[in-house]
This record gives structure tokens, C-alpha cells and sequence, in this order.
């Protein structure tokens, strides 16, 4: 899913007294530009089911992607991200019966992108509103999510990991946009509603403009 990120005023990103927009920001002012070199993003999707033991939870990555994160004077202002749902790839299946062949991976992305339409909506977008910190350098991001058509709020729980590198986390709810989770033999096999997707960042491997 394509997703892109507009600009966000600075007077919405609001910080607890004890945290300095300097010790957030210091050392990722300026535009960083995002990606797969720097980062990766996953989805991680769960079985469930009276047959759930014959499926897989799933490690789905997304290898075509990019972004941009701007910072001035300390405070971050602008995020964007752009995915490109065709570029999906399974990486991982844990459980079931067997492990996963190339063959089944290759067929399991295949009903994905059919599951999300990807011909017909190629991205998703995420609209940033709201930034706030906390104590530990990580955070909330706060805003839109549109995916299939449809757009609904997300909250991004941002943590950070060491210098430069941050984790994003988030859930989301495929039938809250229209999208019918994947099921198989009559039912029995199901994916949960809830997809997990997370976004690892190495801000110190971005480019700066």
C-alpha cells in the first residue's frame, strides 16, 4: 500500500515539559530521504479458524517504498512515505502443516494483491496531524489512513532503538476498509482482521538534502 504523508503544522507537534525539541530532533534536522536502503517495512498477518493449524502467520515485507522526513530548527514538520502495494513479497510463514515452498509464497502474494484490489488501488496514503513525544525519544504519530479506497485514522507508536534507529508500529483493521480478510476451505481457515505493520528506520543510513 502506497502510503504518503503530508505536511503537518509544528504547532500540533507537542511535547511534554521535560523533553527539549533539540534532544528529539538534534540529530535528524534537515530532509532525510526514506527507504529500503535505510529501512524496512513489514506486515505481519494471523491465522485463526477451526483449521488455523493448517495455515500460516505470515512475514509479508514491502520492497519498493520511499519518504521523506523533514526537521527544522530542532522539530520535525513534514513526514511522507510512499509504498507500492505490487511489491509485496512473503518472507516468512511460521506454522502449518509444511513449511511454505517458493511456489506458495508466490501464491500467496498473488491472493493478497487480489484481496486488496491492488489493480484497482495501487497506494494507500497516510496523512500526518499530530506528533507527540514522550520521554524515551519515541512517540505518537497521529493521522489518516487511506487504503482501498477508503480513509480512516491511525495512530503510528513511534520507539526509538538507539541513535538514529526508530520503530513504527501500528494495527490495522482490513474490514474497516472494505477489504474481506482472506478465508479458505469453507471457513475454516481464516487471516485475522487485524494485520500488524511495522516500520523500522535507520535515520543515520538516509540521505540528507
Amino acid at each position: 500500500m502506497p502510503i504518503s504523508v503530508t505536511s503537518v503544522r509544528k504547532g500540533h507537534w507537542t511535547l511534554p515539559s521535560q523533553v527539549s525539541y533539540g534532544a528529539y530532533m538534534a540529530a535528524n534536522e534537515g530532509r532525510h530521504r526514506l527507504g529500503p536502503s535505510g529501512g524496512r517495512l513489514t506486515l505481519r498477518t494471523y491465522r485463526s479458524g477451526l483449521a488455523a493449524q493448517a495455515g500460516h502467520d505470515l512475514t509479508i515485507e514491502i520492497t519498493r517504498w520511499s519518504g521523506e522526513l523533514d526537521g527544522d530548527d530542532g522539530a520535525p514538520d513534514r513526514l511522507g512515505t510512499r509504498i507500492e502495494l505490487g511489491s509485496l513479497v512473503v518472507r516468512e510463514g511460521t506454522g502449518g502443516l509444511k513449511p511454505l515452498s517458493d511456489r506458495d509464497r508466490r501464491e500467496i502474494a498473488a491472493s493478497a494483491l487480489k484481496q486488496l484490489q491492488a489493480d484497482r488501488y495501487p497506494e494507500a496514503t497516510f496523512s500526518a496531524s499530530q506528533f507527540v513525544p514522550d520521554d524515551r525519544g519515541g512517540g505518537t504519530i497521529n493521522g489518516t489512513l487511506t487504503l482501498h479506497g477508503q480513509s480512516r485514522p491511525l495512530a503510528l507508536v513511534v520507539t526509538r532503538n538507539g541513535d538514529g534507529h526508530y520503530r513504527a508500529a501500528a494495527t490495522v483493521i482490513q474490514s474497516e476498509f472494505g477489504i474481506k480478510p482472506y478465508s479458505g476451505m469453507f471457513g475454516a481457515l481464516k487471516l485475522r482482521d487485524a494485520v500488524d505493520v511495522e516500520v523500522d528506520i535507520d535515520l543515520s543510513a538516509a540521505s540528507r538534502d
